[in-house]
């Protein structure tokens, strides 16, 4: 644990002879992957000692707390602008805009909490006297008709322990939802689609994300539960512009690399390659691959596919029948293991992350 608060390097070590030497980012790019990380910056870090608190695999931020690679005056002098520190390199921005924070916290009582609770998910033992709420709540949360939009989180939170999803990086890339929970006591990190935002198309921001997260707690040895429900990758004019093809493909890699268990559930519907970035398909090293019964799938959205390839009503009408015909026809083909009750998912879940521990 790092806590930030300093201006880089002296410029009066210029003046006295200052031999080279090991140094602690060096250290510390050699620790990531081995033991859990964090960085809270409690003051104005700067320069050197933010770089080494970006080599963290968890960074939080004070409220009031500053970071970036150099300060408002010599930004002045070498750039000519003149900005405050909140807007040169502030929590919201870090944590809303430019992503380089996790997440954001009110003062130091609160900081300790958050970094107590992230270093418990890494403990090996399971936690005892886990609960959850009732199973058939999931029916209400999912809505059935594609088009309209929910919240992702009460969903994790109703199928994951009570009490113990903790989102991190909230404010930054919300197509994607990630963060810690346990599931019978075993940690488990989630990365899920979130309906509520652009219908759960994954954009550029929330797959760069992602795709840092998957990377950073599968070398620690966590097991990820990718939970889908996506139209595919966002496209057009701004998302082209932004990247988003180079993002995707990067989560893609990041899960294909994974060393550490890996489940999957399809909840409503999974498209193209937005599904594939989810773990979707079931020959990726999957411990389990799971589908609620009315899920819509197929490489192309049935409406846009069908026009994009110029199809007859006939053959168009046949896509739509087939991507609307639930879950069966794809098990049927190996898509998914099995197709759950939402009712049962907790459970079979459960059984599916014993079976990796045990494995």
């Amino acid at each position: 644990v790092m806590l930030l608060d300093g201006a880089g390097a002296r410029a009066s070590n210029a003046l006295e002879r200052y031999p080279y030497s090991p140094i602690d980012l060096q250290i510390l790019a050699k620790l990531s992957g081995k033991v859990p990380s964090v960085a809270v910056v409690v003051g104005a870090s700067a320069g050197h000692s933010s770089v080494g608190g970006l080599l963290m695999d968890f960074v939080v931020m004070l409220k009031d707390a500053v970071m970036f690679a150099a300060g408002p005056p010599l930004v002045e002098a070498a750039m000519g602008e003149v900005v405050s520190k909140e807007d040169l390199g502030g929590a919201v921005l870090h944590t809303q805009i430019s992503g380089v924070a996790h997440n954001v916290v009110a003062d130091e009582e609160a900081a300790a909490a958050l970094v107590r609770d992230y270093l418990g998910y890494y403990q090996t033992r399971r936690v005892e006297g886990a609960e959850a709420g009732p199973q058939d709540e999931l029916f209400h949360l999912i809505p059935v008709n594609l088009r309209k939009p929910y919240d992702i989180v009460p969903v994790i939170e109703q199928l994951l322990d009570r009490d113990s999803f903790l989102q991190i990086q909230p404010d930054y890339g919300k197509t994607m939802v990630t963060g810690l929970a346990r599931l019978d006591g075993h940690s488990v990190a989630i990365v899920a689609n979130q309906p509520a935002v652009l219908a759960g198309a994954t954009d550029a921001k929330g797959a760069d994300k992602a795709a840092d997260f998957i990377t950073r707690v599968s070398r620690l040895g966590l097991p990820v539960l990718f939970l889908a429900d996506t139209p595919g990758v966002m496209s057009g004019s701004a998302a082209e512009r932004a990247g988003t093809l180079r993002s995707t493909a990067r989560m893609y890699q990041a899960q294909a690399d994974m060393t550490s268990s890996k489940l999957h559930v399809t909840l409503r519907k999974s498209f193209g390659f937005g599904g594939f970035i989810m773990a979707m398909n079931p020959f990726a090293g999957q411990t389990a691959t799971f589908g609620l019964p009315g899920v819509s799938l197929g490489r192309l959205p049935a409406q846009g596919g069908a026009r994009a390839a110029n199809l007859d009503d006939e053959a168009a009408k046949r896509i739509h029948e087939t991507q609307t015909s639930g879950a069966w026809s794809a098990a049927d083909e190996l898509a998914f293991d099995e197709i759950v009750d939402p009712r049962d998912l907790r459970d079979r879940l459960i059984s599916a992350i014993e079976m990796a521990m045990n494995s």
